[in-house]
């Protein structure tokens, strides 16, 4: 992996408000700085919307955590963010999703999704990544399962991720010490296939 562009600053060296931020999200379950909070860190009132915007979408969705990091791992795979994909494709797996789509995802081949419910997200994540929108299909399935609040939710969690893809790729913040890249090393975008 590339250098990072942007330094952590010490929590010494660290502004009120920086601090604060710092010691909240190390408190937290995240318990490191090594996702793009490490970037935000520099625009502090940027940090807080952003932190406050991630929990809400981490914490607080009719989506059970395991759909919604199968569809964060679409997300951090299309935009080959080697932070997003080590640290979710984890998270995924410790949420109960098959070690399998983890892989396949991971190298870009067709996921064994059998689950409705995993397929439905996987497709709906996978159409607006490579579309741009989900057809009318991979839409209404959303929406029959998940009612409106859950069609809301999870394409925020997509348009949310996609942004921490940008800004953990922009400012090619560093995989945690000693993690191997999960990815290769292609840049740009990765189509993925249906299931």
């Amino acid at each position: 992996m590339k250098p990072p562009r942007l330094p952590l600053p010490a929590p010494e060296a660290m502004n009120t408000a920086q601090r604060d931020l710092y010691d909240r999200i190390i408190a937290s379950p995240t318990r490191s700085m090594n996702g793009p909070q490490r970037a935000n860190i520099h625009s502090p009132e940027l940090a807080e919307a952003w932190w406050r915007l991630g929990d809400t979408l981490r914490n607080r969705t009719v989506l059970p955590p395991k759909l919604a990091e199968l569809a964060i791992i679409v997300v951090g795979r299309r935009w080959n963010s080697q932070v997003e994909f080590h640290v979710h494709g984890a998270a995924a797996v410790k949420a109960g999703l098959d070690v399998a789509i983890v892989e396949a995802i991971r190298v870009a081949a067709p996921p064994p999704i059998q689950a409705a419910e995993e397929r439905e997200v996987y497709e709906f994540a996978r159409q607006i990544q490579v579309k741009g929108e989900p057809d009318d299909a991979a839409y209404a399935a959303i929406l029959a399962r998940w009612g409106e609040r859950g069609a809301v939710e999870l394409t925020a969690l997509i348009g949310f991720y996609g942004m921490v893809s940008v800004a953990l790729n922009a400012h090619r913040i560093p995989l945690p010490a000693g993690a191997p890249p999960a990815l290769s090393e292609a840049e740009g975008f990765t189509d993925l296939p249906p299931a």
